[in-house]
């Protein structure tokens, strides 16, 4: 791996090679949600962190922009992007057909799959032996899902019988299935792996389904969304997210939070 995190973002788009720094730096909004750790978090001392936050200050190094956080809840994310109160949406936006009716994205950042999350030994066959799912086998069952997100969109037209219960915070996903009132959730594995079964309260718990990734609703992964229309700027953020994948910062990245590349 390149030893690029030694540097600066700045220092990093002063040397790399066809991103011309403006006189004056241009101030892109930045949309997302501030409480989805690890991607996008206030850490401990109330300062944005995470890798979407990483991503974003790199790209904006890259391109000569300076920007600025704004904090959004997830359902309304597409709304307040429409309506122009931020530029840009870095907040693990996975990039479907739906979305694409709406808005634009740039080129993907990471993957973008799911998968659920039960209590360990409960003996459920959900799914069969093609990794589709069985839909009497849900009868009965609770399944906790975030309000407006792809793993709601695949339960509504996938599993339309299924009790669902609906959240507005990730977080409280846990919260109700540790304590009972869910009997699973589906959510991103990588981020269960490490605020959940990787932690004490989640110790009786395990994944209870294959990685769900059917592009009709989870797309062809994560990217940075934008208005329709700004094309010069969608262009110069590929350009920046290539410089990003090549040298290896998206790895490096993604290795300061979990055990794995995620790109």
């Amino acid at each position: 791996m390149k030893k690029l995190l030694t540097l600066s973002i700045a220092a990093v788009a002063v040397v790399v090679t066809g991103f011309v720094q403006p006189a004056a730096a241009e101030t892109l909004r930045v949309g997302m949600e501030c409480t989805y750790a690890p991607f996008n978090f206030r850490n401990a001392d109330g300062d944005l962190d995470g890798y979407d936050v990483d991503v974003a200050r790199a790209v904006g190094g890259l391109i000569g922009a300076d920007l600025e956080f704004v904090c959004q809840k997830w359902d309304g994310m597409i709304p307040a992007l429409l309506a122009n109160k931020f530029d840009i949406v870095v907040a693990s936006m996975s990039i479907t057909d739906k979305r694409l009716e709406k808005m634009d994205f740039s080129d993907t950042y990471r993957i973008s799959v799911g998968r659920l999350v039960g209590k360990k030994n409960a003996g459920w066959k959900l799914f069969d032996s093609a990794d589709k799912p069985i839909p009497a086998n849900f009868k009965g069952l609770k399944v906790g899902l975030e309000r407006a997100t792809t793993y709601s969109d695949w339960f509504e037209n996938e599993l339309p019988g299924a009790e669902v219960v609906l959240y507005d915070s990730n977080e409280a996903l846990y919260l109700d299935l540790v304590n009972g009132r869910t009997d699973m959730i589906m959510t991103n594995p990588m981020k269960a792996h490490l605020r959940f079964l990787s932690k004490e309260d989640g110790a009786g718990f395990e994944f209870v389904s294959p990685q769900v990734d059917e592009r009709k609703y989870f797309g062809i992964g994560v990217g940075i969304g934008l208005r329709q229309g700004n094309d010069a700027l969608k262009a110069r953020m590929n350009k920046a997210l290539k410089t990003l994948t090549d040298d290896g910062w998206l790895e490096s990245y993604a290795l300061k939070y979990f055990p794995f590349a995620i790109h």
